[in-house]
């Protein structure tokens, strides 16, 4: 049900019982299977969303500075091109990196409406309260919710740019990524685009450092999983006893991140009447951050009925950012 707050609109899809019940079916479905793994989603409490702003700090974690450096530069060309006048922005948090593609389409004035679509109601919220404060005449809304459930709630007005950028279409594996993509693309209307961050494939030392660094803040963020499933579910997790592991895989090119079991342990979690059992040294998945070539990028977009308008990177080569349109 839409709400009205401080000028914007707010569209709450998640509720507690929501959540709950989303929780304990995503981690029952992983945990017990043969490779434990646990779905990213849940990293982004309010102290996941805190450590993982302080890792986008990181000298180490190159991605977000790389990123921002096209959206600054190719703003303007990005609205010129999309002719868009609504932007929905996916897995929006802040919003930070966002303000120069808004600046850059207020300046064109083409810029009627902004949709901010997160999982994180209480940084949800705050984004788009800024958002209308810097843009008091454009139509803000602000959607609650899960994108792998919840694309409909997107409003049809106008000609709409999705914005989907820190790399973090990385974090779906192949299959799984080819369903988002084309589960999107079926909610496009004719003259809709994509504007797609894509973090590239370099080499393998810099690479690991970038979900290694030498403060732990990515290994406090990881082991921070545990401490919601502890809180949410009732779980007994030990945190000093998994230690934080991120490798690539140079067959996947992805860099697979999980937890290491320091011991043979077992674990209960109460809400779901479980115990799971874990080996010394076993590892529990708990993201992949798939990395990209500008091949594989058109390949991909092209199986989801998109074309390529513009490809750009940063200075270093570091990133990518493509902003293509329905075939």
């Amino acid at each position: 049900m839409d709400q009205e707050q401080e000028g914007f609109t707010v569209d709450l899809r998640l509720d507690e019982e929501w959540i709950s019940r989303s929780l304990a079916t995503d981690i029952r479905m992983g945990i017990t299977k043969a490779k434990k793994s646990l779905p990213p989603k849940w990293f982004y409490d309010e102290a996941g969303s805190e450590l993982f702003d302080k890792i986008t700090q990181l000298s180490e974690y190159y991605p977000t500075e790389a990123e921002r450096e096209i959206l600054n530069i190719q703003a303007v060309k990005i609205a010129e091109i999309s002719e868009a006048d609504h932007l929905i922005e996916l897995g929006s948090g802040s919003s930070d990196k966002t303000r120069s593609i808004l600046d850059a389409f207020a300046s064109a004035g083409q810029l009627n409406s902004f949709t901010a679509f997160d999982v994180s109601e209480e940084i949800l919220l705050s984004s788009a309260k800024q958002i209308k404060q810097r843009y008091p005449n454009v139509k803000v809304r602000a959607i609650v919710g899960d994108f792998d459930h919840h694309l409909d709630a997107v409003p049809q007005s106008g000609k709409r740019l999705f914005i989907f950028l820190g790399g973090t279409i990385g974090n779906f594996e192949p299959e799984a990524r080819q369903r988002f993509l084309s589960g999107l693309t079926a909610q496009f209307k004719s003259g809709d685009s994509l504007l797609l961050g894509t973090d590239l494939v370099k080499e393998i030392p810099r690479l690991e450092l970038a979900y290694n660094d030498p403060d732990g803040v990515t290994a406090a963020f990881n082991k921070n999983i545990l401490s919601v499933l502890n809180k949410n579910l009732g779980a007994n997790f030990d945190t000093e006893k998994f230690d934080h592991v991120a490798q690539f895989d140079t067959d996947r090119e992805w860099i697979d991140i999980g937890l290491r079991s320091r011991s043979d342990q077992q674990i209960h979690i109460e809400k779901l009447d479980l115990k799971v059992n874990f080996l010394k040294n076993e590892i529990m998945r708990t993201e992949i951050s798939a990395k990209f070539r500008p091949e594989g990028i058109e390949q991909e977009l092209a199986s989801a009925g998109l074309t390529i308008r513009n490809f750009w990177t940063d200075s270093a080569g570091d990133f990518a950012v493509t902003l293509s349109t329905l075939a």
